[in-house]
């Protein structure tokens, strides 16, 4: 049996060390570690590769539930995984244990709160942008280019000659700000 760690943070501004020193304080003897969204499993290749070195007997410790599942959903099929492989999870900060039917429960709701929160927050993020929007605020980036940068873009590249990434140069603007515009043209709101 074996302790397993994972610790991961959003951004590449935030810093894993408490988590670090909590997953070393809880006896882990190896730790994978990322700097990755958690929004989708995709992109978490440190999280493939802990889950992946799990055996049999195997105890995954996290610091919180939340580091390795966004949703209800999410922690329910990790939690099929490692039953699959015979091993189990624990939280160093929230009282799970999935060893026996109570734990598992206890991981389904604290899983289930979790996705709830994040739901709150993200109501409140749209509610705060339709909010600035009525007092005439526009909530993102700015455009790189202005509308008439924009029209003369398009204008010129459906006379044909000179390429997308041609353009970018011209323009001085990534290939992506290209792409958008025309796209837009093609797709009218």
């Amino acid at each position: 049996m074996a302790l397993i760690g994972y610790a991961r943070v959003s951004t590449q501004d935030q810093d894993t060390a408490l988590q670090l020193d909590a997953l070393s304080k809880a006896g882990c003897t190896v730790v994978f570690q990322e700097k990755a969204s958690g929004a989708s499993r995709r992109g978490r290749h440190e999280l493939t590769r802990c889950l992946a070195s799990l055996q049999k007997g195997d105890v995954l410790v996290v610091y919180k539930i939340d580091r390795i599942a966004r949703s209800l959903f999410d922690l329910l099929a990790m939690l099929r995984q490692l039953e699959g492989v015979g091993a189990t999870i624990k939280s160093v900060t929230e009282p799970l244990d999935t060893t026996n039917s109570m734990g598992v429960f206890v991981v389904q709701i604290l899983g289930a709160v979790a996705q709830l929160e994040r739901s709150m927050i993200r109501e409140r993020s749209i509610a705060g942008q339709i909010a600035a929007r009525a007092r005439g605020r526009m909530p993102g980036r700015l455009r790189a280019l202005s509308a008439t940068d924009e029209a003369a873009l398009v204008a010129e590249y459906q006379q044909g000659g000179i390429t997308q990434a041609g353009l970018a140069l011209k323009y001085e603007v990534s290939t992506s700000v290209v792409k958008r515009a025309l796209y837009r043209v093609r797709q009218p709101r």
